[in-house]
């Protein structure tokens, strides 16, 4: 959620930097409900004073034998129009809520406007394969060495669906094992939150009200019926919300597993077939909390971890960093990190690192006790997929595959197979 101060104070930079993300506002309104709500908590602070003064002469006029029936009954005027001003100030607030609400984050200075088109390849690593015979792709190879069974998948659950059998679970087990590992080697807490969430869940990242029909709800979709997530991000930066964290307490790491649920599949098109886009796909997602003094550098430490990640698998990739209007609503800055998939020649995203500065904070009030000033203030929130499965499974088997149709198993998760290196 942007500061209403912000707002106040730099309305036409906040304004143009929105502008960048697609999203042209007015903020007129809202100003005028900022004033608005001003100017009557003024006028109750002004009647509670006098209703204090007033009160506080009863005892005089008691002692002297005075009627006190003129003072009670300026007092319950007082009291009423007090109660009135206060209602017309929770309504302001409600408004200037609900408009806040639905902003997207301010992206930062530096990203390009627009969308996908102005996306920044950053980096590329190691080395993109070539092959000197016809390659299959991915559900070819996967339906051939019986890793995945589609047909099904679809008739479990319907199209969007797919089923890991046999050495395609136990790659895909291997793979989770092997980001766990990293991430316990890191330093970063394991968490397994629960996978239906509450309302609050949805605002406080960020995702509710503007994109509440992006997820599976599993009553009625109001504030109080529960969702399945469609991101551990949704549960993690949710973990502290309205309490204050010790500065010394600060960064706190964890890493999440999951399966995530979302309702956006579907689209059917050739580039998206097979498990590049699903209903339900596994994750294990990054989460940092920290001062933001140290956002950028956690931010860093998040692309690198998950950078990192596809590089020991040996994938080629590349990092690219997003165009304000290709980072999500939540988020102020975004690199990818994509790999190749050869039958299609394109990249694909397996992780976006992403820092959304104060913004989830200050929807789900999460803030942090400064050591110097003994002040609070809201934290920064950022997290980074480390890493989802379910466009590494087809870039492994296509990147990996050999001539007589078998497949490379990476070396880094050969341990977790038993010490199978090829998989026929």
């Amino acid at each position: 959620m942007i500061s209403i101060e912000l707002i106040k104070n730099e309305t036409k930079k906040v304004q143009e930097l929105l502008q960048k993300k697609g999203c042209n506002v007015d903020f007129s309104d809202l100003l005028k409900y900022d004033e608005e709500r001003r100017k009557t908590i003024q006028e109750v602070e002004e009647l509670k004073s006098k209703k204090n003064k007033v009160s506080s002469e009863i005892p005089k006029y008691k002692k002297e034998g005075r009627d006190t029936k003129e003072i009670f009954e300026e007092m319950k005027v007082l009291g009423n129009k007090i109660e009135e001003l206060d209602i017309i100030v929770d309504n302001l607030n409600e408004k200037i809520k609900n408009f806040i609400a639905v902003l997207p984050n301010i992206p930062d200075e530096d990203l390009l406007p627009g969308g996908k088109e102005n996306n920044k390849v950053l980096r590329q690593g190691n080395p993109k394969p070539e092959f000197n015979f016809k390659i299959k792709n991915h559900v070819d190879l996967c339906t051939d060495l019986h890793l995945i069974d589609y047909d099904r998948g679809v008739k479990l659950s319907g199209n969007g669906a797919w089923v890991y059998r046999g050495m395609g679970a136990r790659l895909e087990w291997a793979l989770l094992n092997y980001f766990v590992e990293e991430h316990l080697k890191d330093g970063y807490e394991f968490i397994l939150p629960p996978h239906m969430l509450n309302y609050d869940c949805g605002f406080g990242a960020g995702q509710f009200p503007k994109f509440s029909d992006e997820v599976y709800w599993i009553d009625s979709k109001d504030e109080k019926s529960k969702f399945l997530l469609p991101t551990a991000e949704t549960a993690l930066v949710n973990m502290y919300k309205g309490e204050i964290i010790p500065e010394e307490n600060l960064p706190m790491k964890f890493f999440a597993y999951t399966p995530c649920y979302r309702r956006e599949a579907g689209s059917y098109r050739q580039e998206e077939r097979g498990m590049i886009r699903g209903h339900q796909f596994n994750k294990i997602e990054m989460v940092q909390y920290t001062t933001p003094e140290k956002s950028n550098e956690a931010f860093e430490e998040l692309v690198f971890k998950a950078e990192n990640l596809v590089k020991k698998l040996g994938l080629h990739y590349q990092v690219s960093k997003l165009a304000a209007g290709d980072c999500s609503a939540s988020m102020k800055r975004t690199y990818d990190i994509e790999v190749w998939i050869p039958s299609m020649q394109i990249y694909k995203e397996v992780s976006s690192a992403s820092n959304a500065g104060d913004y989830q904070a200050r929807r789900n009030n999460t803030k942090y006790r400064r050591n110097d000033t003994k002040k609070t203030d809201y934290v920064h929130t950022l997290n980074a997929s480390g890493l989802a499965t379910s466009r590494l499974l087809p870039a492994i088997v296509e990147q990996f595959q050999n001539e007589d149709g078998s497949v490379t198993v990476p070396e880094v998760l050969r341990k977790y197979l038993g010490g199978i290196s090829i998989i026929r």
